[in-house]
């Protein structure tokens, strides 16, 4: 019998490998959160979200019709970039700029490589057609647009086979009249043609910036757009006709129409409802600095979390190519959760070089052949494989049973590549998958620390994503961290964080202003437009469905936060620092008023400030939010064991990895607690580890190391040396006990 529908949300999160589903069930439906894991279809992605939701609302006992909002987030976007899958994009320029986004910055992210490659641009030469027009930097025409140069480059589009545009004509930032001219023109002309204006997708100052979010916007767009409106079409067939809010890398939430026209808003959507929930759990437990480890099957990200507050940027790097270095990827500058981002997840491919040195990923399996031990046709071996040959993963139970893997097939991939041009055994070549992986993790998350000055020893790491937890306590080990969170959930934790996200918009605009000519009648108009621009956003996304959440009844003003900043530097320098603004019409002194929030933090940021300087600034953001964040769901729903026991009997493995002593709990009568061998790597050879599932620990046990507690969408290693117990939130709580090193 189903349950009252009440007022459910619903949150999706598409990876490379799975597609993830939390269902926060309203109060009439009896409460609580039903999750579900399946393999991303990667032909059409939607196909998998819909399986999924499928299988959320059937474990929840609910009609569609029940759920009154859904969440989405995703990666497609960034796949597409990364693995150069988008459209056929042409850029429109200013005569004379051509190259600008070739040339970029002319700087060398590594000075002593002579070698070096730039990611190339996402717009071939060839495509990039210049249009005769200039404006200057404070956006007064020097040479009006000809129409007719823009008009000649028309039959171009049909020659080529262009499938969308950018428009990037110089100084638009400033005066987006002659963008929105050639706009005008091209959709007259070509009314399929998908057309990006960086005057509206990156209003800011920085040409190469400007342009290559632009062009990045278009490529994704075709791909992104067509996605979105099959997903609305396949979710309504369902019976599902809630609303749909996106998840953006800011770690808010935008309308559909929005994200049609801005898809480059979506990168890194999915990890952002990821850091968004270790925010939130970080805060709940007292943990200011924290660090987050989401590791699922295709890529691992680490997040820095500063007095309960992820670290932001308005500049954020796709693709990077060198060894994860700064300027090696291609930049867009969007509201961004700061986060590095590698190839490490339960996909990434193990494979030994004609050096005999092992590499592990970028290249991933994905869902589709997959690792070996998926039996889907995959030869090469994976991390998934080598946890399987560990002990880590109970082939019987992986994904919460929806996958059932071959561990015969993870045995002879690893040694096939591995241990047989290494000349190890099946378990040390898997071990040294498993730590080749770790520690390319490991060293993503050092230098993303080092990059932003910050220690990672002081932190406690928050650990999900359905591979994050087997990994996490091994990589705290490497980076000297003495505590490991694993909340509920975890294998599922963005999706479980889209559902705190609020609904929310940055809007963003470059106006130089020095601070000695403060104007504030000029600068209350442009924060007045961009008030309405963003609050149109929002309450067009909270207004309607947003339910028990941050969206209730939006529409009057006193329901919404607002957040205004300046970008500030002195004059002569080249980067500016984010200073915050008062929510309110601005007066002649509060020229005071920014000077004093500026040299606070220059001094908070360098330690001192620079008498007799004049400052400037370069642009202003403000951000509208429909009111607090929703409140924390409740946690996954416990879910029978499988087989009505302790879901800790693992099906016995070929050569050894996860075969039990019999002690499953159960048909021999005895009372001794269940285990399963793990390869402990101290030891060099398996050793029995206690098997718990995650539900029947008790509140005030501490369970020793080595143990693995298991749930449905993941499993937690516990290796010797640390303490696993369940907080009063529910949260595993990993402790070292082994000291340090």
């Amino acid at each position: 019998m189903s349950h009252t529908p009440g007022r459910c949300r619903l949150a999706v999160d598409v990876g490379g490998t799975f597609t993830d589903v939390a269902l926060e069930l309203g109060s009439g439906a009896g409460g609580g959160v039903v999750t579900a894991k399946v393999l991303t279809t990667p032909r059409a992605p939607e196909e998998g979200v819909v399986a999924a939701v499928g299988e959320a609302v059937r474990a929840a006992g609910i009609e569609p019709g029940g759920v009154g909002l859904l969440i989405h987030g995703t990666t497609l976007a960034t796949n597409a970039l990364i693995e150069r899958t988008g459209a056929k994009t042409a850029l429109l320029v200013t005569e004379g700029f051509r190259d600008s986004v070739e040339m970029a910055l002319e700087n060398r992210f590594e000075q002593y490589d002579i070698s070096i490659d730039r990611p190339a641009p996402l717009v071939p030469r060839p495509l990039r057609w210049p249009v005769t027009e200039r404006m200057n930097h404070a956006g007064e025409v020097l040479v009006p647009l000809d129409e007719d140069s823009v008009r000649a480059l028309l039959p171009r589009f049909e020659r080529h086979g262009i499938e969308a545009v950018a428009v990037g004509l110089l100084h638009s930032y400033a005066n987006p009249a002659h963008e929105r001219r050639v706009g005008e023109i091209l959709h007259a002309a070509l009314p399929e043609l998908r057309i990006t204006l960086s005057s509206e997708v990156c209003p800011e100052i920085r040409e190469y910036e400007r342009q290559s979010t632009a062009c990045a916007n278009a490529y994704v767009q075709p791909r992104m757009s067509g996605y979105l409106t099959r997903l609305e079409a396949e979710l309504r067939g369902l019976g599902l006709g809630c609303p749909l809010l996106l998840m953006t890398s800011g770690g808010g939430l935008t309308t559909l129409e929005n994200a049609t026209r801005f898809p480059i808003r979506l990168v890194e959507s999915g990890p952002a409802g990821g850091a968004i929930l270790a925010t939130e759990i970080a805060r709940e437990c007292g943990s200011a600095n924290a660090v987050s480890f989401d590791m699922g099957g295709t890529t691992a990200k680490i997040c820095l979390i500063d007095g309960w507050e992820p670290q932001t940027t308005r500049t954020f790097e796709v693709a990077r190519a060198y060894r994860n270095l700064k300027g090696s990827g291609l930049p867009v500058r969007i509201p961004a959760i700061e986060m590095v981002e590698i190839g490490a997840g339960g996909g990434s491919i193990a494979a030994v070089d004609e050096m005999g040195r092992l590499n592990v990923g970028p290249a991933s399996a994905g869902a589709d052949p997959g690792p070996a031990c998926y039996d889907r046709g995959g030869v090469r071996p994976t991390v998934t494989d080598a946890d399987v040959v560990l002990g880590r993963i109970d082939p019987a139970q992986f994904a919460g049973g929806s996958v059932r893997l071959a561990p015969e097939r993870a045995v002879e991939s690893i040694r096939s590549a591995v241990g047989e041009p290494l000349d190890l055994a099946d378990a040390l070549a898997a071990l040294s998958v498993s730590e080749m992986v770790d520690e390319n993790m490991a060293n993503a998350a050092r230098v993303h620390a080092v990059e932003w000055g910050k220690d990672l020893s002081a932190r406690t790491m928050i650990a999900f994503g359905g591979a994050a937890p087997l990994h996490a306590a091994r990589l705290a080990q490497k980076l000297d961290v003495d505590r490991v969170i694993v909340p509920a959930g975890a294998g599922v934790g963005s999706a479980i964080g889209m559902l705190r996200a609020a609904v929310s918009y940055e809007v963003v605009r470059s106006r130089y202003l020095r601070l000695a000519d403060f104007d504030p009648g000029a600068v209350n108009a442009l924060l007045s437009e961009m008030h309405e621009e963003a609050r149109t956003v929002v309450v067009a996304g909270a207004g309607d469905g947003a339910g028990d959440g941050a969206g209730k009844g939006v529409g009057d003003e006193g329901e919404l936060e607002e957040a205004r900043h300046a970008y500030m530097r002195y004059v002569g320098q080249g980067h500016e620092i984010v200073v915050p603004l008062p929510v309110r019409p601005l007066a002649a002194g509060d020229r005071e008023t920014l000077a004093e929030a500026f040299d606070a933090e220059y001094a908070r940021l360098y330690g001192r400030t620079i008498p007799g300087q004049e400052r400037e600034v370069l642009s202003w953001t403000l951000t509208v939010t429909a009111g607090k964040p929703s409140p924390p769901p409740p946690p996954p729903l416990p879910l029978p064991p499988p087989s009505g026991e302790d879901g800790a009997n693992p099906t016995p493995e070929a050569g050894g990895p996860g075969s039990g002593d019999g002690q499953g709990g159960g048909g021999s009568g005895t009372t001794k607690p269940p285990s399963r061998r793990l390869f402990d790597p101290v030891l060099a050879d398996y050793a029995q580890a206690a098997v718990r599932r995650r539900g029947q620990l008790d509140p005030d046990e501490a369970l020793a190391g080595p143990a693995v507690i298991v749930e449905d969408q993941t499993t937690t290693v516990v290796p010797d040396g640390f303490r696993a117990t369940v907080n009063p939130f529910g949260y595993l709580v990993l402790d070292r006990v082994d000291g340090k090193g």
